[in-house]
């Protein structure tokens, strides 16, 4: 059996390109917009929630605590590994990232964190089939901002 490969260039790129994409989702609030990244039966978990089945469920809990109460979320775009199945029909990408998260007095911290991404092309779509996007170590859970939600 073997290993998967780093991806190639142009498949490095799109994923480079959907890691910015879905980051400029997450600091704008708008879950319309990122919702068509990832496969309706998505099944994520993250720092606030075991095993969420379902796209709805996830946006429900996860996002709903995470997004509107930091900001400035960026994935690190000379960090990522993309790795592809030998037939390119699967794909995992991890990769760092950081956010800003407020403290309840409004004061600000630094948000840093992990995401490792599962991936399935379907004709020519990739769609995120698995997300874990984790805090590092020590970094406080909870954030307190209250941002407003562009698009459900």
């Amino acid at each position: 059996m073997q290993p998967p490969a780093e991806a190639d260039a142009d498949t490095g790129a799109f994923f480079l390109n959907w890691l910015e994409t879905f980051a400029g989702y997450v600091r704008e609030v708008d879950y319309a917009s990122a919702r068509p990244l990832f496969h309706p039966d998505v099944l994520a978990f993250g720092t606030h929630r075991n095993v969420i089945p379902g796209l709805h469920a996830w946006i429900d809990t996860q996002w709903d605590n995470v997004w509107p109460k930091t900001s400035d979320f960026r994935f690190d775009l000379a960090g990522p590994h993309c790795l592809v199945s030998g037939d390119a029909s699967m794909a995992v990408v991890i990769a760092p990232w950081t956010s800003t998260g407020y403290h309840p007095d409004g004061t600000t911290f630094d948000r840093p964190g992990r995401a490792t991404m599962v991936f399935q092309k379907t004709d020519d779509t990739w769609l995120c089939t698995h997300s874990h996007m984790s805090l590092n170590r020590g970094v406080p859970q909870a954030s307190h901002a209250n941002r407003p939600v562009k698009a459900r």
